[in-house]
């Protein structure tokens, strides 16, 4: 918070600190939504240009994390809404060319290894999108980025006891969802 006041105040150096020491929860926050590697710089720019837009009107009556988990949910939330407007590619589209395919890496234990952990891992990826926004807002907050609560009834504008029963709502959501797909494979 001292930072953005700093810089509210014309002290350019103090957004250079402010991006500095937030640029990896961003990326943190951005991936968890996305997952999409190659958006991480692009939507975390967009965050910091908000950050600086809006700057007159930050208020210190939240922590400045509040606040920019807040503008990166929102970023994050517009993309997903473009991305369902959007027809994906069709595999089938994309042709025989090997050239995109993984190449596995012989260091490592063999895909097979790791097969069950990393199918649980996707589905469970695919079962937190799959929540209504505010739900999966309050889950990346709570479980990926531990924030308290308070912080995220702050970052939500809400109070305490809704994110409490959004934690309990999404976690219920997620249950049947993974109980869904693990009958259904």
């Amino acid at each position: 918070m001292r930072l953005m006041l700093a810089f509210q105040a014309g002290n350019a150096a103090a957004f250079d600190r402010l991006v500095e020491r937030n640029v990896k929860t961003v990326h943190a926050l951005v991936y968890r939504f996305l997952r999409e590697a190659s958006m991480l710089d692009d939507i975390t720019q967009e965050v910091f240009l908000r950050v600086y837009r809006y700057a007159p009107r930050y208020q210190p009556s939240a922590k400045f994390s509040t606040w920019l988990y807040r503008i990166t949910a929102n970023l994050c939330f517009n993309v997903m809404r473009s991305r369902k407007k959007r027809r994906a590619a069709s595999l089938d589209a994309m042709g025989d060319d090997d050239s995109h395919r993984e190449v596995p890496d012989p260091s490592q234990p063999s895909p097979q290894a790791d097969l069950d952990a990393e199918e649980r891992r996707r589905l469970a990826v695919e079962a937190v999108n799959r929540l209504p926004e505010n739900q999966r807002l309050a889950i990346v907050l709570n479980k990926f980025h531990d924030l308290s609560y308070e912080d995220i009834a702050e970052t939500m504008e809400t109070t305490t006891m809704a994110v409490k029963s959004l934690l309990s709502r999404a976690r219920a959501n997620l249950r049947d969802d993974l109980q869904r797909q693990l009958k259904t494979d």
